[in-house]
């Protein structure tokens, strides 16, 4: 083969390769092709709806017997509830008329009834409601009751033919408001302040002083500067504040020196007090009088015995006090004996924390109910101030034991309540937590975060 034969053949051999490669993709896309085809072909077509058959279908409904429903709701006993504030002026019968009642047996039963009658002494602003039929008949009344710091829900109810009343305590709601004053002149002037939307309370005020007093002369340590926070509880009825609470914590300071105090109160043994934020006992042990309104009539000294005429040792402090005046237990404490024992007369024994006890002497009488085993606080009334036993007047005779020997009570300093258990000062700690959280946002630095 001459070599323009070569040429060719190569040139015919590259050629048929081409077309081969170029019938393999050409058959490829064909068949791509067909396979659109054929989908497009197959997929249903939606008919149009205005070529659907039309059917009317025709069918009687029966409607409900209106009658029926008419005569079974004039069967059912129909309630109306209202509600309305004493007025001025107001008459039973004029709170009647606008509570929608007309019942003259409904009136004359509150007016009779020693329970019903106190809805009577309701205050102008005070709410009163009634449920009553359609045709005006009394079926129950509700008002709540201020008597003194307690408030009790007056009820009067239908029976048949009769009414009842009963009282039950108030449902109070618990809120916990937390304040923050500057002292320009005085604390009170202070406490009179609304610039934050709401004064604090005298009662609150009193707490404060009587809180910080063995830290601070309020009479005389102020100074324009100082500064107090106040975390403490308000109960509401109806929305209106009825009284205040305890102080669960405060924060004074004054003259650049920081106080602060935290109640505490055991879940367990359910006794409480003030305590630093690191768990010291601010309260002192035991009070100096357990009487107020008195004198030392004797000390704690050998004496000439006013009934045996003899020189004696007086293991105790008499305070003369009128008949009848309460009687405080100086510390808490658990009553080891209530009665009358010899020259003591009417006593009470209490047993304090380690080994500390007190008596009290000469009573006229105990407080009610007061039960060896009884637990009592500091500052619980136990008894009166009598004559009884060996006394030629009226007195207490109050003595101190430590380990079972009298002890001057009057030369005790600086005495320290029981301190807190472990445990105790476990659960002290997370509740001062809190408190100390909130001392931070009321101070002016906690009050700009919480503005961011």
């Amino acid at each position: 083969m001459n070599p323009i034969q070569k040429i060719t053949g190569k040139r015919w051999f590259g050629l048929a390769e081409t077309s081969r490669k170029t019938r393999i993709v050409a058959g490829g896309a064909a068949a791509l092709a067909l396979c659109a085809f054929g989908a497009t072909a197959v997929a249903p077509i939606a008919p149009d709806a205005s070529d659907m058959p039309v059917k009317s279908v025709a069918q009687d409904l029966q409607l409900p017997n209106l009658a029926d429903q008419i005569a079974a709701l004039q069967q059912d006993q129909q309630q109306f509830i209202h509600e309305e504030r004493i007025r001025p002026g107001d008459s039973l019968g004029a709170v009647f008329n606008r509570l929608g009642i007309e019942d003259q047996q409904a009136q004359a039963f509150v007016r009779a009834d020693k329970v019903a009658r106190s809805i009577l002494s309701l205050k102008t602003g005070k709410r009163i409601q009634a449920e009553t039929d359609e045709n005006g008949l009394l079926l129950s009344l509700h008002a709540t009751i201020a008597d003194k710091d307690q408030f009790k829900t007056v009820t009067v109810t239908r029976k048949g033919d009769k009414f009842v009343s009963n009282t039950a305590p108030a449902q109070l709601e618990r809120r916990v408001e937390m304040r923050s004053r500057n002292i320009n002149s005085s604390l009170y002037a202070a406490t009179d302040d609304a610039s934050d939307g709401s004064q604090i309370p005298d009662s609150v005020v009193n707490q404060i002083i009587e809180m910080f007093s063995t830290s601070i002369d309020f009479r005389s340590d102020l100074k324009r500067g100082d500064h107090f926070n106040v975390v403490y509880e308000t109960y509401w009825l109806d929305g209106e504040m009825v009284r205040t609470g305890r102080i669960l914590a405060g924060e004074f300071v004054n003259r650049g020196v920081a106080y602060q105090s935290v109640w505490y109160e055991d879940p367990i043994s359910h006794q409480g007090s003030y305590y630093s934020l690191d768990g010291k006992a601010l309260k002192k042990a035991f009070l100096k009088s357990p009487v107020a309104f008195n004198r030392i009539s004797s000390g704690f000294s050998m004496r000439m015995h006013p009934v045996f005429g003899v020189w004696k040792k007086h293991e105790g402090v008499d305070f003369a006090a009128p008949m009848g005046t309460p009687i405080k237990a100086s510390g808490d404490g658990v009553v080891d004996f209530v009665g009358t024992q010899n020259g003591y007369g009417n006593v009470v024994m209490l047993k304090h924390w380690s080994n500390y006890s007190t008596v009290y002497g000469h009573m006229s009488r105990f407080a009610g109910g007061l039960h060896r085993g009884q637990k009592v606080a500091q500052g619980d009334v136990i008894g009166y101030v009598g004559a009884t036993g060996w006394a030629t007047g009226p007195h207490l005779h109050y003595e101190f034991r430590i380990g079972g020997h009298a002890t001057d009570p009057m030369a005790l300093k600086n005495l320290q309540q029981q301190p807190l258990t472990p445990g105790e000062m476990s659960r002290f700690k997370m509740a001062a937590a809190e408190m100390s959280h909130r001392f931070s946002l009321l101070s002016p630095a906690g009050n700009a975060m919480a503005a961011r």
